[in-house]
């Protein structure tokens, strides 16, 4: 124990599961169980009617499921009765030609069967024909047709009823169910952690040293439910993945392994937690086959575990320890837990817990800092702004207008693209280029323009502002070139212009048609 709690630290607590240990706790009644703990499966079949008749059609099968003591009384009754029945015969032979009446049978005389005077010697003929014997005091003579014939059929009956009661036994004594009992299973099973993931898990050992070949395990678990559209499931079976995709329910039996079952969204335990888990009703039945290595005959051993067999937050202690030049298997250890820190709540809250704690946020293009829009506190909304993503954004948007104004801004951005291509000066008196400006600014240029189209009566624009302080709008004004600096120019209030005239030069104030008349 001391060189345990060195491997496993002190802060553990050995558990002993021993059923022989009584508890003061109150013990919770017994419920049935569909399976039992050696593998005897609970279930009777009864009212089966006129289906009785189906094991007499397989007999040979129906006499080696039977009991042991079953086999002996049919054996020991088929001997008698079939010896009884055959000296019978052969005594009424020998009633029938007279033999009996010749008590000492003289050389004049040929009976059928020599020294045959009452049923016990032809019974004693019988029993020595039949196990070949052959004392030489009683024997066929040639006189007695019915008397070889007999003997022919008794050879006949004789060497089948031989065959069928010798070959029942024979299959019964060689039958793997014995086999069975030396693979163990645990008497309780788990729930950890295991890789960072919740499992259930058993044990299963193998006591001989023969193998088991080809040695494979499944689980099916035994819960009652009732479907959707209210149809009643007693005893429902579902499988338990206990590494089929994987491989690992494949087994190398020559030590104890402990078996996995991931607690995940496919299994069933998905939303079973420490407390649900006294409130369940279900079972666990293990199903172990593999051949043995040495009959070469297919052995099955099962066990089960109810939802009381189940210890949350316990994990099976090691029983593989290294000796000179062996490794040794302490079985004593082999039912025996200890407690280990374990999340009480079930996999299903633990994704939810997980997801509303980190939730995904929703992918932004991050832009690199630049002088040009500064690092402040503000700067986020700017760059949020300027961004290529955000610019694509507000080109979705505005396809998403309707088809006239779709026309109003293409127009508008037309006649800004050929002005900056142009290098013709806008009204900031600077000649300047589309390469001169950032790319994110170029993309949202058409967003930021106001548009004027005949036949409109009255319009607001509204010019698109950038948050930050006086010395940073001031920064970018002198760093921007001309157009963009009227583009970006701060606009507190929305600006409406009367259409009043067929014409857009009629609708400009005096000052910029004098400046169109000078141009």
């Amino acid at each position: 124990m001391s060189a345990i709690r060195r491997k496993f630290g002190e802060d553990y607590q050995v558990v002993n599961t021993s059923r022989s240990m009584t508890f003061s706790a109150p013990v919770k009644r017994k419920r049935q169980r569909f399976v039992e703990k050696n593998g005897r499966c609970n279930v009777q079949h009864g009212n089966l009617g006129g289906e009785t008749s189906r094991y007499i059609s397989d007999l040979f099968t129906t006499l080696v499921d039977l009991k042991w003591r079953w086999n002996l009384l049919i054996f020991i009754l088929t001997y008698t009765v079939a010896w009884l029945v055959m000296a019978s015969m052969w005594w009424v032979i020998a009633y029938i030609r007279g033999d009996l009446s010749h008590a000492g049978h003289d050389s004049s005389y040929t009976p059928c069967v020599a020294n045959v005077y009452n049923f016990p010697s032809a019974f004693l003929f019988f029993i020595e024909t039949e196990a070949t014997i052959g004392y030489g005091y009683r024997y066929i003579t040639e006189k007695c047709p019915e008397g070889i014939i007999l003997f022919l059929f008794q050879s006949l009956l004789g060497s089948i009823v031989d065959a069928f009661l010798i070959g029942c036994m024979f299959i019964k004594m060689s039958q793997p169910k014995k086999r069975a009992e030396t693979l163990m299973f645990s008497q309780d099973a788990v729930i950890s952690q295991r890789d960072g993931k919740l499992c259930l898990m058993f044990r299963v050992g193998n006591l001989r040293n023969s193998h088991m070949v080809s040695a494979q395990i499944r689980c099916k678990l035994i819960k009652s439910r009732q479907t959707p559209e209210g149809e009643f499931l007693p005893l429902d079976q579902c499988e338990l993945d206990v590494g089929f995709g994987t491989g690992a329910d494949q087994l190398f039996l020559v030590s104890p392994l402990t078996i996995c079952h991931e607690i995940n969204a496919n299994s069933p335990f998905f939303d079973l937690s420490q407390h649900s888990l006294s409130n369940e009703q279900f079972e666990i039945v293990v199903i172990l086959e593999g051949i043995v290595e040495t009959t070469g005959m297919t052995c099955q051993a099962r066990t089960s575990y109810t939802e009381d067999e189940v210890l949350w937050g316990h994990r099976f202690l090691p029983v593989m320890s290294l000796e000179e030049g062996f490794f040794r298997v302490d079985y004593s250890q082999f039912h025996n837990t200890f407690e280990v820190p374990t999340p009480p709540y079930s996999v299903k809250e633990q994704e939810e817990k997980s997801s509303l704690t980190s939730p995904n946020p929703l992918p932004v293009a991050p832009t690199p800092p630049s002088p040009l829009l500064g690092n402040g506190g503000r700067g986020g909304r700017r760059e949020r702004l300027l961004s290529a993503d955000y610019a694509d954004h507000i080109e979705e948007q505005a396809s998403r207008l309707p088809r006239k104004l779709q026309r109003m801004s293409s127009t508008n951005e037309e006649q800004l693209w050929k002005g900056l291509k142009t290098g013709r000066a806008l009204p900031g008196g600077k000649a300047s280029s589309t390469g001169d400006l950032p790319l994110s600014i170029q993309r949202l240029r058409s967003s930021s323009i106001p548009a004027v189209r005949h036949g409109q009566r009255e319009e607001r624009v509204q010019l698109l502002s950038l948050d930050g302080d006086a010395q940073e709008v001031e920064m970018e004004k002198h760093r921007l070139p001309a157009a963009i600096n009227t583009i970006s120019a701060p606009a507190p209030a929305t600006v409406q212009i009367p259409l009043a005239g067929n014409r857009p030069e009629d609708n400009l104030p005096p000052k910029l048609r004098r400046m169109n008349a000078d141009r």
